[in-house]
């Protein structure tokens, strides 16, 4: 393109720039003619100035004239494939520098319209789930386009054994802009024995509403985008290796009803026989058996002795009713749970019931939300230990020797809550919580 020339006073070029179209990824020019007017020699610089100065070059950037002559130079505009180039009207500016009078100096300003070019990126995580019934997926859209769209998404399968819900399911993004789209797939039917089930499909990512329609008019885009592919592999309720298991089981049970369990029954059977039969008393044991009365009886000396031996054993047996016995000690636990506001200090105890003793061999102290503050723990007047809450998730602590604690004494945790801690939830807890096992034998006195 060569524009007439315009005037303009002395030592200052004569300029004029039509406005140009162009499409990010493609390269238009145009041009504008410099006339010297002056009745010198003169030199021009030419520099592009505006938005447009990033993608755009004069060529030459340089032009020496003479008075009444002038010269044609050249502006290619080759703005990027990028989100960053908007699709609309942006200003072009080319300043004009006289090297002799530089007071003479202009900025040309015209008018470039940037087109419209459409183009989306997707990617979908993972490409491959395995699940009972449904699989979660993930999709990232990216609208590379220099134009804002609203895309929505397709999803293909060779059947129809699976449903798909996509949240959200029409995204609108500017140019340059991303998102997370979550893809869930699920199928009705389970699969109760076999082989896993390999259900493919895919998931074409479109434009829709007006941008559709206008990316469908185009004939140098291609409208087709190539779909993703992704499979959902279908596991069985039970695994394979279980209907051997159980037909083994069953052989077992049908081997031991059909000939273990009778061979048993028999075998008691008839040892239970042999230990009810009477027993055969031979003539020389039933004279033997007379011996021990006669001897009695011819020496009562004998039953004397017996007779002594017998009240010893009767008068042991009244000492040790008349002492003093401690009954045996039992495995036994208690649970503190104590919960402290922030910038508070509360106390949990437990008693030691009356008549007993508490040997203390294990605690088990539990800060599951990671508060942060001091808690101190006590048997009786004794302390055992203080430790920092933020230094400790679980922490145990065991005695080879009981620690014993009297009947009407206490195990107590005192706790300064600083700041509560988040749990697995994720949210901040709103007050700090504490939990204390203790365990040991409680033995029982009486008297």
């Amino acid at each position: 393109m060569t524009p007439s020339a315009a005037s303009s006073g002395p030592g200052a070029p004569g300029l004029d720039i039509p406005a140009v179209t162009v499409t990010p990824g493609d390269i238009a020019t145009t041009s504008l003619t410099v006339r010297n007017d002056s009745d010198i020699v003169e030199a021009y610089d030419l520099k592009v100035v505006g938005d447009c100065a990033a993608w755009t070059t004069v060529e030459p950037e340089r032009v020496s004239l003479y008075p009444g002559t002038s010269e044609t130079v050249t502006l290619r505009l080759a703005p990027p494939r990028s989100p960053e180039i908007r699709a609309g009207e942006m200003p072009l500016g080319v300043r004009v520098l006289p090297n002799e009078h530089p007071e003479s100096v202009k900025v040309l300003e015209t008018t470039v319209h940037v087109g419209e070019f459409h183009e989306l990126k997707t990617e979908l995580a993972p490409r491959r789930r395995r699940g009972w019934l449904r699989g979660r997926y993930l999709l990232a859209v990216r609208n590379q386009g220099n134009t804002p769209v609203q895309v929505r998404f397709a999803p293909g399968q060779a059947g129809e054994e699976l449903g798909f819900t996509f949240a959200p399911a029409e995204p609108k993004l500017e140019p340059g802009e991303s998102t997370e789209v979550r893809l869930r797939v699920r199928t009705a039917k389970p699969v109760w024995f076999g082989n896993p089930v390999v259900r493919p499909f895919t998931v074409d990512t479109r434009e829709s509403g007006e941008q559709e329609e206008t990316a469908e008019a185009r004939w140098d885009e291609p409208v087709v985008r190539p779909p993703l592919d992704a499979e959902f592999v279908q596991m069985p309720i039970f695994p394979k290796w279980l209907l051997a298991v159980l037909a083994a089981l069953l052989a077992l049970l049908l081997a031991w009803f059909a000939l273990v369990r009778p061979a048993v029954r028999s075998a008691a059977k008839e040892a239970a026989t042999k230990a009810v039969q009477p027993r055969t008393t031979p003539p020389g044991d039933q004279a033997g058996g007379e011996s021990p009365g006669t001897g009695t009886n011819n020496q009562p000396g004998g039953g004397q002795e017996s007779g002594a031996a017998t009240g010893s054993g009767a008068g042991g047996g009244s000492s040790a009713e008349g002492g003093t016995a401690t009954g045996a000690g039992q495995q036994s636990s208690a649970t503190i749970d104590l919960k402290t506001g922030t910038g508070q200090t509360k106390t949990g105890t437990y008693k030691v019931p009356e008549n007993s003793i508490f040997g203390v061999t294990d605690i088990v102290v539990a800060n599951f939300q990671g508060d942060e503050g001091v808690m101190t723990i006590t048997f009786g007047d004794r302390k055992i230990t203080t430790i920092a809450l933020e230094t400790f998730r679980n922490q145990d602590y065991h005695w080879v020797t009981p620690i014993k604690i009297p009947e009407n004494d206490t195990v107590t945790i005192n706790v300064t809550c600083a700041k509560p801690g988040t749990p697995a939830t994720g949210q901040q807890a709103q007050e700090c919580h504490e939990v204390l096992n203790v365990s040991g034998s409680l033995s029982r006195t009486t008297e």
